[in-house]
């Protein structure tokens, strides 16, 4: 199964066996079948960019890899990779940026690897610089219109890490205003402003703790 996000909204694919027992929160869903078109992508794409009413979609396929592989064809593609820190108190490191609470990531650059631009993204955008690398987390995917007004598909791979560092200096240059150690029990005791897919990496952690 895939979950992408668009506008805030999550596309799912899933096989058609599979498609009956997906179990999804909320009310105002659409669910169809895909029909091996890409123009039928392009509708729901087109209307998930335009509308942030729905809970969820969903298409199913046989093929679920042909249904991925027309999908991303549709996009330009760009990696990233990212971080969730955990330091000795049990606490995880987010930042907040453009209104929302987020954790750290940016593009993987050119003979990078994925764990490699995971570690230097969080120490760019926290000042957290010693940071030991623990496990593969899950990875996330959402779409935006980039500058020159294409359509791009982020892959974001996300790491679990863990830090003695205390001392944080968020990247104001990315726009961060804040880099903090929470409480996640208790920093999601009151309504908070984050991306879906921030919380289901956070979520995927949670499971492994």
């Amino acid at each position: 199964m895939y979950k992408i996000y668009i506008n805030g909204t999550p596309l799912f694919f899933i096989s058609t066996k599979d498609f009956k027992s997906l179990e999804l929160e909320g009310n105002n869903f659409i669910k169809m079948r895909y029909v091996g078109k890409k123009k039928f992508l392009h509708n729901y794409i087109d209307l998930l960019e335009k509308n942030t009413s729905f809970d969820a979609v969903v298409l199913h396929f046989n093929d679920l890899k042909k249904l991925w592989s027309d999908f991303k064809e549709i996009f330009k593609i760009m990696k990233a990779a990212g971080g969730v820190v955990e330091n000795d108190e049990g606490k995880v490191l987010m930042i907040y940026r453009l209104g929302h609470w987020d954790l750290p990531k940016g593009k993987i650059e050119k003979k990078e690897t994925k764990k490699e631009a995971a570690v230097r993204e969080v120490q760019e955008e926290t000042g957290v610089q010693n940071i030991d690398l623990q496990d593969f987390i899950h990875t996330t995917y959402h779409t935006y219109i980039d500058r020159k007004d294409r359509r791009v598909l982020k892959y974001t791979y996300w790491y679990k890490m863990k830090t003695s560092d205390s001392n944080l200096v968020p990247q104001t240059e990315e726009a961060i205003e804040k880099a903090e150690f929470v409480d996640l029990k208790a920093f999601f005791s009151s309504p908070k402003k984050i991306y879906g897919n921030i919380l289901d990496v956070l979520n995927e952690y949670q499971k492994e703790i």
